[in-house]
């Protein structure tokens, strides 16, 4: 399954458009004072003026199976690394066979650099920008992830996320290339205190030959 798109929120383009072009050095597509269209590698990432909105999103990046320490020192100087504990930036997630790291964007959003060891996309390049595969997951909020999950595989013939277990609480939607992680309301986001809420998220999925667009 692969996020082609997301669409969320933000309540500054400016400084949105600022953080990703410059910081993380990403190509912007288009950009207006309503809205911005993001290369971020396979996917796009667009953003939405809202002034009044005031939450934050999870969003993940793949990125190459063996550039995990390179991108923790190419991240120096740009992003702060959230310690997961014992000044350890790095997660690990034995049952998804991935690690990961965590930082924000200005936003609040929390993003997250993975390395999944599954995927056949190890890079003898730098790590730069362009090792920014694609959107991987995307987090959605809703009363009963079971629920959502069952409705959105019956309609759309997606799969549970195999390597996750899955229950009533948090459930995943996909595979390594893209998953929709589904949460309950205030349930903190990993590895932070930050309790999730519902936001607008608009997302297009192609999986296998069907592409076909989510709005929450």
């Amino acid at each position: 399954m692969k996020l082609e798109q997301i669409q969320i929120q933000t309540n500054n383009i400016q400084e949105t458009t600022a953080f990703y072009q410059d910081i993380l050095g990403l190509s912007i597509i288009e950009k207006n004072s309503k809205w911005v269209t993001i290369q971020a590698g396979n996917s796009i990432l667009k953003f939405i003026e809202n002034s009044t909105f005031n939450s934050i999103y999870h969003f993940a990046f793949n990125i190459p199976r063996n550039k995990l320490e390179e991108a923790i020192e190419w991240c120096k100087n740009k992003v702060v690394l959230i310690v997961i504990e014992d000044q350890n930036v790095i997660a690990n997630f034995e049952a998804w066979n991935a690690n990961a790291v965590y930082f924000y964007d200005n936003n609040g959003n929390l993003l997250e650099f993975i390395s999944r060891y599954d995927l056949e996309n190890a890079s003898t390049e730098n790590f730069s920008s362009k090792s920014i595969l694609n959107i991987s997951e995307i987090g959605i909020v809703t009363e009963n992830p079971l629920e959502l999950g069952n409705q959105l595989i019956e309609k759309h013939a997606l799969e549970f996320f195999s390597k996750n277990n899955n229950s009533e609480a948090f459930s995943a939607l996909g595979d390594d290339e893209g998953l929709l992680i589904i949460v309950k309301p205030n349930r903190n986001w990993y590895p932070t205190q930050t309790p999730s809420q519902s936001n607008p998220t608009e997302i297009r999925i192609q999986n296998n030959e069907n592409i076909f667009e989510l709005i929450f």
